[in-house]
């Protein structure tokens, strides 16, 4: 990995979906993705990638999912399977703790909340590229929840429009080792630029911010 392409001039940290339904206790998918998540350690790793980012002056984009509301999906005609388990149990359900940020990672001054996504990618549907876009970002790490489903939509998009694109394979989770080992040895592979861990992003920010002194 070349330490030298995180740029805060075209670098953005994608951070998909830091809700209490994901990461805090009592979460509605917490239980789901706690076994994964406590074996490589989701929680801190995303802290230390997030704090990392801000030190480095990289900008962080928030890619939040669609907050619930009841009989979102009542008249829609192709809702997925998927999108009905979510709206049956109220996922984010706007107005409620589940739907709020996580108490670790709340949008700071200067980071940029995007429209929230219907399904899978944070690209389809919202202002994601065009953000990107109008803030000279060419190059994404993609963070957050879940490895198989949001990160792994959203990396793939990004790299169809032509971004670069990380993965960070122990700042984020899913609800089972064989979703995460599918969304980073199998899948990732056909369209990440790169895939690391937190130690090895660190290290890279670490020593692009002290090649510029």
């Amino acid at each position: 990995m070349n330490a030298s392409i995180y740029s805060r001039d075209d670098t953005g940290l994608l951070l998909v979906d830091p809700y209490n339904d994901f990461l805090s206790d009592g979460g509605k998918l917490h239980s789901l993705a706690k076994p994964v998540a406590d074996a490589v350690g989701t929680l801190a790793n995303l802290r230390a990638v997030v704090d990392a980012m801000r030190r480095a002056g990289i900008r962080i984009f928030y890619v939040p999912h669609h907050r619930a509301r009841p009989n979102d999906l009542q008249s829609w005609k192709h809702p997925s399977p998927y999108q009905l388990n979510a709206s049956h149990a109220q996922v984010f359900a706007v107005d409620s703790w589940g739907g709020e940020w996580h108490p670790d990672f709340q949008p700071q001054p200067g980071d940029i909340v995007v429209h929230e996504h219907w399904g899978a990618s944070g690209f389809a549907n919202t202002d994601l590229d065009f953000q990107l876009k109008q803030h000279g970002i060419e190059k994404v790490v993609v963070v957050g929840m879940l490895a198989n489903t949001c990160i792994e939509s959203t990396g793939k998009f990004a790299a169809e429009l032509g971004y670069h694109v990380t993965l960070v394979r122990d700042a984020t989770a899913a609800f089972s080792a064989e979703a995460m080992h599918a969304a980073h040895e199998i899948n990732g592979p056909t369209y990440a630029h790169a895939i690391v861990s937190t130690s090895e992003l660190l290290a890279a920010l670490h020593q692009d911010s002290a090649s510029r002194f």
